[in-house]
C-alpha cells in the first residue's frame, strides 16, 4: 500500500509539478486514512506495514539525504551565513518548544514540531522520533501540522518577495532559511530564478546539517530520562546508526568523486524511501482526534512560523 501511495504522490507531483512528491504523499496517507473502504485495511491489517514504512524506509531515505550535502558546499556559504543559519534554528527549535510546553501539548508534540519547523520537515521528525520514542500518533499529528504549514509557504512566501525588498539572492536564502522541507524549498525559490534556487538550496542543506546534532542531543536526553526514571529494556543509542550513516554520506560527497549519475539515481532513490516513510506517517492521523488539541496545535504551527520567517528575514537582510 505504501508503494502504491508513493506512485500515487509521483503522478499528483507530474501532473502538478507545483506539489513537491513529499507534500503529496503525506496528503495521500490522510485521505487513506479517512477513505471509506481503505481506512479499515490501514487501521488493521495494513497497520504493521505502513507502520515499517514510516520506521525503516524513513531512516535509509536520511542516510542517503546526506549525499546532497558537501563539506566545501558549507564552508562556501561563508561564516556569516552559517551563523545565520545556526540562529534560525535555535531560535526556532527552542522557542518552538517552549511555546508548545507553555500550551499544553500532549506527549512529544512540542519536540517533534520544534525539529519539523527547525530542521527540515516531516524528515526531521521521523529521525528525532526514532531516539525519543514518541506515540506515533503524536508523530503524525506533528507531520501533518509542518507538511501544511510548509505547502502553505509555497504560495505565502513569492507573494513576498518584492513587497518585503528582497533581492532574487536573498529571497532565495530567505526561503532556504524558513521553509521545512527540502521539495518545498525548491517549489518556493523557484518561482524567483534559478539565482534563488541554488541560494536556496544550499542554505536549506546547512539546516539539514544540523540534523545530525540534534538527533543526537535528543539520544542522550532520552537515555538520562530512562536512566532517571529506572525504566527497564534497551536504551537508545548514544548517535543512532543512521545519522552516522548520514555523516558518512556527507564525507563520500565531500571527497567529490562520487559520479553525477549515481548522485541522480541516489536522490530518486531517497525521496522515493521518504515518499513512502511519509504515506506510512500519513496514515496515521486520525482527523477526529485531532480536535481535542487541534486549535493548541495550530497556534504553535502559526507562532512557529512566524518566529521562523521572520528570524531568517532578519538573517537575511544581516548577511547580505
Amino acid at each position: 500500500m505504501a508503494a502504491a501511495g508513493v506512485a500515487l504522490a509521483w503522478a499528483v507531483h507530474w501532473l502538478v509539478p507545483a506539489v513537491p512528491l513529499l507534500t503529496a504523499a503525506v496528503v495521500l496517507g490522510i485521505t487513506a486514512a479517512h477513505l471509506p473502504g481503505v481506512r479499515q485495511w490501514v487501521r488493521g491489517a495494513g497497520r504493521p506495514g505502513l507502520t515499517l514504512a514510516g520506521k525503516r524506509l524513513m531512516r535509509v531515505g536520511i542516510v542517503l539525504l546526506g549525499l546532497k550535502l558537501s563539506l566545501h558546499d558549507v564552508l562556501g556559504l561563508g561564516w556569516a551565513t552559517v551563523a545565520m543559519v545556526f540562529a534560525v534554528v535555535a531560535a526556532t527549535f527552542f522557542g518552538t518548544l517552549w511555546l508548545g510546553r507553555k500550551l499544553g501539548l500532549r506527549g512529544d508534540q512540542p519536540l517533534l514540531i520544534a525539529t519539523g519547523y527547525s530542521i527540515c520537515g516531516a524528515s526531521a521528525i521521523g529521525a528525532v522520533s526514532e531516539v525519543s520514542g514518541s506515540d506515533e500518533e503524536d508523530v503524525a499529528t506533528s507531520v501533518a501540522l509542518v507538511t501544511l504549514c510548509g505547502t502553505l509557504a509555497i504560495a505565502v512566501l513569492p507573494l513576498l518577495h518584492h513587497p518585503l525588498g528582497l533581492g532574487d539572492g536573498q529571497f532565495g536564502r530567505w526561503a532556504g532559511a524558513s521553509v521545512h522541507d527540502v521539495g518545498q524549498v525548491v517549489a518556493t525559490a523557484q518561482t524567483a530564478g534559478p539565482s534563488a534556487l541554488g541560494e536556496a538550496v544550499l542554505v536549506k542543506l546547512m539546516r539539514v546539517a544540523l540534523l545530525a546534532p540534534l538527533v543526537a542531543a535528543v539520544a542522550v536526553a532520552a537515555r538520562r530520562r530512562r536512566r532517571g526514571a529506572a525504566v527497564s529494556g534497551k536504551r537508545p543509542a548514544l548517535v543512532p546508526l543512521f545519522v552516522l550513516g548520514f555523516l558518512a554520506m556527507v564525507l563520500v560527497r565531500s571527497t567529490g568523486r562520487v559520479p553525477g549519475s549515481v548522485l541522480d539515481a541516489a536522490q530518486h532513490i531517497q525521496e522515493l524511501l521518504l515518499a513512502a516513510a511519509l504515506f506510512g506517517l500519513g496514515s496515521a492521523v486520525h482527523l477526529p482526534s485531532l480536535t481535542r488539541t487541534g486549535a493548541r496545535v495550530a497556534a504553535l504551527g502559526l507562532c512557529s512560523w512566524v518566529v521562523v520567517a521572520g528570524v531568517s528575514y532578519g538573517g537575511v537582510l544581516l548577511t547580505t
